[in-house]
């Protein structure tokens, strides 16, 4: 779908928010057609964030005012830009509604600089169906649409109609749900959570819903969060069953209060990058995503690189247990979506750590020229990015073990070589992990993995390159400034 911004709407908008400092609402369409319709509340002193409310109404009809308008002034008084989609109905076309949710997470960030918003600060929020909604933009989009936070309150998450609110799963999947289960398994978000992916998430419900069954619904989202070890927070209400929205105590809901108060603590603990931070893209295979660490999210290697570097630096973790670099490999890297979301991430700085599996037997029986071929393809694409990304090409790490036929001879012998020599060819940085990291002790019992001790080891390495490189390192585009190694420094100093 062609991104639509109706440009006469906002300019007749800013001109009565000119005249009238109250006049802060404005409709956008959001689609072709003009149904679908994005109502806009700009708040006075904004912060930089954005929320993308969607409605609930089973897929049928939609809930705007409880669950949509009436939210305008909370987020408002937070500096928080609040828009309230009006999407179609799927009628059996799920297309329609995701559609919609795509284009309204799009337009916010294509207006971000006229809006004064941050593009990595944009959230989306969804009621019942609509929290189905939000859910499927947060498990499915890609990235220019996916949101950077969730808010899910009392969702429909499962497609099965036997489990969840069988008017939404009829709605949004027509006749083919009944004879196509991988679509029902598909679009039961529980099940499309992705790990480092998906956003971090806030549920709130009631435990004696019984129009969505929590546990089959929002609970299992929860788990499915945490399983992969992504952030999420639930909190469930004894009473008042379904559809609360925004009611006060007067109107049904008597943990009002207390539901604004556990969103407020929450949407305080979310931070975001600054606008101008500086993009730190980490490509990897199960090292890098941070295989057997409990929470690698938040102790893998890529997040305590995060911490090392400071506010002033946003490092994002593409890492993919398993993957291989050649694309020939038994799993390649480049075909998963990861590869796609750190081409999109657009990052100022790459740090590629790929080999591991590939010293398999079956692997590099593929040849040394399929390894090098495939890292000087990836370093291509790369290098073509808008951001002209500064490089990092890693060794891997000593196998310390010949788990799963993994060798650290043909490490050493056959991919440190054409790693050492494509990162002079292409005057990338080369970082020497398989040296700078001889830590058996930090190490997971199959030799392959290092624990979160040996992460947090393999982060300080990596930051200590990055310090002490004499050459600048490009900032966000926004700043079009430059960050050199003296700047990492200062940003450690600060933490």
């Amino acid at each position: 779908m062609k991104r639509i911004i109706v440009l006469s709407l906002m300019t007749c908008a800013c001109l009565a928010m000119s005249a009238q400092s109250t006049a802060r609402k404005f409709v956008l369409k959001n689609s072709t057609d003009g149904q679908s319709e994005l109502t806009c509340y700009l708040p006075q002193n904004p912060t930089g964030r954005a929320v993308v409310d969607c409605p609930g109404g089973g897929y049928s009809h939609l809930a705007m005012d409880h669950e949509g308008h009436q939210w305008a002034e909370y987020f408002n008084k937070q500096g928080i830009a609040f828009f309230v989609l009006k999407y179609r109905m799927p009628k059996g076309d799920r297309n329609i509604p995701l559609g919609d949710a795509y284009q309204a997470m799009r337009t916010v960030r294509d207006s971000a600089t006229v809006w004064h918003i941050n593009k990595e600060d944009v959230g989306i929020m969804g009621f019942s169906a609509g929290g189905h909604l939000a859910s499927s933009v947060s498990t499915h989009a890609e990235y220019d649409a996916r949101p950077n936070f969730s808010i899910l309150f009392y969702p429909v998450i499962s497609m099965d109609e036997k489990v969840s609110h069988k008017g939404s799963c009829v709605n949004f999947l027509g006749e083919e749900r009944k004879t196509n289960p991988k679509l029902v398994k598909e679009w039961s978000n529980d099940k499309a959570v992705r790990r480092h992916l998906t956003p971090p998430a806030i549920i709130l419900l009631s435990s004696d819903d019984e129009v969505v069954p929590p546990v089959t619904n929002g609970v299992a989202y929860y788990s499915s969060m945490r399983n992969e070890g992504n952030e999420c927070t639930m909190h469930i209400y004894p009473t008042c069953g379904h559809g609360w929205g925004f009611r006060d105590a007067e109107h049904g809901f008597p943990y009002h209060e207390q539901m604004l108060s556990d969103l407020t603590c929450w949407l305080n603990h979310v931070k975001a990058p600054k606008e101008n931070a500086v993009r730190v893209a980490c490509i990897g295979n199960s090292i890098t995503d941070g295989f057997g660490i409990g929470m690698a999210p938040v102790k893998g290697y890529p997040a305590q690189l995060q911490k090392k570097l400071g506010n002033g630096y946003e490092v994002k973790n593409f890492g993919v247990s398993a993957r291989t670099m050649m694309n020939k490999g038994d799993i390649p890297y480049m075909k998963e979506l990861a590869w796609r979301d750190a081409q999109a991430f657009d990052p100022n700085i790459v740090i590629i750590k790929l080999g591991t599996n590939d010293s398999k037997t079956h692997n590099w029986a593929k040849g040394a020229d399929e390894y090098r071929q495939s890292m000087q393809e990836m370093i291509d694409t790369l290098k073509a990015l808008p951001s002209n990304p500064k490089i990092y090409l890693c060794s891997p790490i000593p196998a310390f073990k010949d788990s799963w036929t993994i060798s650290d001879s043909v490490i050493v012998n056959g991919e440190m070589p054409i790693i050492q020599k494509l990162a002079k060819k292409n005057k990338c940085g080369f970082i020497d992990l398989h040296t700078l990291f001889n830590y058996k002790d930090m190490m997971l019992k199959d030799g392959i993995h290092p624990n979160a001790k040996g992460a947090e080891k393999m982060a300080e390495i990596v930051f200590d390159v990055l310090a002490n490189d004499p050459q600048p390192i490009q900032s966000g585009k926004a700043s079009g400034k430059k960050t050199s190694s003296k700047a990492v420094k200062k940003s450690n100093q600060r933490r």
